[in-house]
């Protein structure tokens, strides 16, 4: 059977894999290919079979700290009698870093904390979203004089926060369904001027008594001022209102496959 040239083989790094692409000599060169390496991770030799159909394949789970791997390609006829071995060396983009969410820490919120651009006088007071109780509420302004979206629920901290994530739960009954928020803008600031957007929540639950966890966000930077920013809610009111509220740190564990010792 005729070989593979090295001149006819090309490689492309690609994050955590290795793509071999090969130009076949002619159609009916060889019957299969076979491809063998050395992987480090498994220190052990894999080998793969190729049919005379195929002219590239992907390599999983390699990494850009090994350096070149070193792939040897032999054709085989229909009578198994292999060709000459060709060798060729390529290297692998860097494995991606896996994030995922280790710990949620509540940070307890006090009534002093909070505060909000549109508090309805007659009901439901800002303190309620903090009091552990889901069966009163929170009430964004409904009587006059009224002012449109968006509206916010603030928190000023005391301490720095970074990897959060928030919980709350819709008003649990009374009304006719509107004002639940549909659309939540997630803010951050140090000096409670200005503001920064992190992350915009959308397609969670908004009926009576609903209960909604966010993901963990990561702001990118320290911050301690942080607003739960409405900018749509059911029947398109120009309120909002909600049972309760909690706020939590998140720990994350990082896993990098290019830097974490190896056993």
């Amino acid at each position: 059977p005729a070989p593979i040239e090295t001149s006819a083989i090309t490689s492309e790094a690609l994050p955590g894999q290795i793509k071999l692409k090969w130009t076949k000599p002619s159609e009916d060169a060889y019957a299969y290919l076979k491809i063998w390496y050395t992987d480090p991770l498994l220190d052990e030799t894999v080998y793969k079979i190729s049919s005379l159909e195929t002219d590239s394949m992907l390599i999983d789970d390699t990494r850009a700290r090994f350096g070149e791997y070193e792939f040897f390609f032999q054709t085989f006829n229909a009578n198994n009698e292999g060709s000459e071995v060709t060798s060729f060396k390529a290297v692998s983009g860097k494995a991606p870093i896996v994030i995922t969410e280790k710990a949620r820490t509540e940070v307890k919120l006090d009534a002093s904390q909070l505060s909000t651009d549109a508090q309805e006088p007659t009901e439901g007071p800002i303190s309620n979203l903090v009091n552990g109780n889901t069966n009163d509420y929170f009430h964004g302004r409904w009587s006059n004089p009224t002012t449109s979206l968006p509206h916010y629920i603030q928190v000023d901290f005391n301490e720095e926060h970074q990897v959060f994530a928030i919980e709350w739960w819709n008003r649990a009954s009374g009304g006719s369904g509107d004002g639940f928020p549909t659309v939540v803008e997630l803010q951050i600031s140090n000096d409670g001027n200005e503001w920064e957007t992190v992350e915009t929540l959308t397609g969670f639950a908004s009926t009576w008594g609903s209960h909604i966890v966010s993901d963990y966000v990561d702001a990118g930077k320290t911050f301690t001022h942080f607003r739960y920013n409405v900018t749509a809610v059911t029947q398109n009111k120009d309120f909002f209102h909600m049972a309760e509220l909690k706020f939590y740190d998140v720990e994350l564990e990082v896993y990098d496959p290019e830097t974490v010792e190896l056993d």
